[in-house]
């Protein structure tokens, strides 16, 4: 069976190497084109790119796939399997393969369609999600449901944690999956349309924390964007950035009040509680524990407010 692999960071090259671990057939990976990244601006690769490489698969970098998907099919694909690929897949595409074109989705669908269901389902303080491996169709993760799995988030669960337990769900899953789709043993489920919600891709402005909330909703929303791309609020005029945190349901403070250390953790006010942070990064420097943080610029921060947007 000739497979095509679709996919792009690292929660779907942990996917593509266990189809290669379980010697499937992947003849071609499509992957994003290679982007600048960082300050340094450095044309990185993609970790799917970087996986398919490592076993001399042929990869593919559509700009823009909906016009350039010809060479895809010169592969003549038996099942296209994507994750987390970035683009949506045209019908040439998705009507060709004999098995069709699945996908591996980080959440239990008809909830969080969309790019970013890990880092919603964590700031909406999600107790489960999982993943959902589906028919592909041609508007954004609609299609039918193959097969689910559930994957609790735990309290002290980033978005980088659940990535990891969602990689672990879905190449296992994946592989017991493959053998009965391929022999006609799934009944696929189709997608209530009433029950539809979306995780769209994180904005800019969606990064900064206000800590006029509650304790829980600050905290959540922190940890949803641990460790990319980090949430943050300025202080003094500057930006920090919140790599590690904790929290405490005790009222130390202020809303948004920088109170000082506590168990080497700087402790910052909410509504109702207090978020300790364990790792700070002050615009222009690099990230930091917070206790070297404290004994630096931070003794200077006690008593100031975090602005509020």
């Amino acid at each position: 069976m000739r497979v095509v692999f679709m996919g792009t960071p690292k929660i779907a090259s942990g996917i593509l190497q266990e189809l290669i671990d379980n010697e499937y057939n992947v003849v071609a990976v499509v992957t994003q084109p290679d982007k600048k990244v960082g300050r340094k601006q450095i044309i990185t690769k993609s970790a799917v790119k970087e996986t398919a490489e490592k076993f001399n698969i042929p990869v593919i970098q559509p700009k823009k796939i909906r016009d350039e998907y010809k060479e895809i099919l010169d592969y003549k694909p038996d099942i296209i399997i994507t994750c987390a690929y970035g683009q949506i897949v045209p019908n040439e595409i998705l009507e060709y393969p004999k098995y069709k074109c699945i996908n591996i989705h980080g959440s239990l669908l008809p909830k969080y369609r969309g790019g970013s269901p890990i880092q919603t389902a964590i700031k909406n303080g999600e107790e489960y999600t999982g993943i959902t491996i589906m028919y592909m169709a041609e508007k954004m993760d609609a299609g039918d449901m193959l097969v689910k799995e559930k994957v609790k988030i735990e309290d002290d669960d980033t978005t980088e944690t659940m990535f990891d337990k969602l990689e672990n769900c879905g190449k296992h899953l994946l592989i017991r999956t493959l053998p009965k789709l391929i022999n006609n043993q799934i009944v696929p489920e189709k997608q209530n349309e009433n029950n539809v919600t979306f995780a769209w891709n994180i904005k800019k402005e969606e990064e900064y924390i206000n800590f006029n909330r509650s304790t829980k909703d600050v905290y959540n929303h922190i940890r949803s964007l641990i460790s990319w791309p980090v949430g943050y609020a300025i202080i003094d005029g500057k930006k920090t950035k919140f790599h590690k945190v904790t929290k405490l349901n005790e009222i130390l403070g202020k809303p948004g009040e920088f109170i000082g250390l506590i168990d080497n953790m700087i402790a910052i006010g909410t509504n109702d509680g207090t978020i300790l942070v364990e790792e700070i990064q002050m615009e222009g420097k690099s990230k930091q524990l917070s206790k070297v943080f404290y004994n630096g610029v931070g003794r200077k921060l006690i008593g100031k407010l975090y602005d509020f947007k």
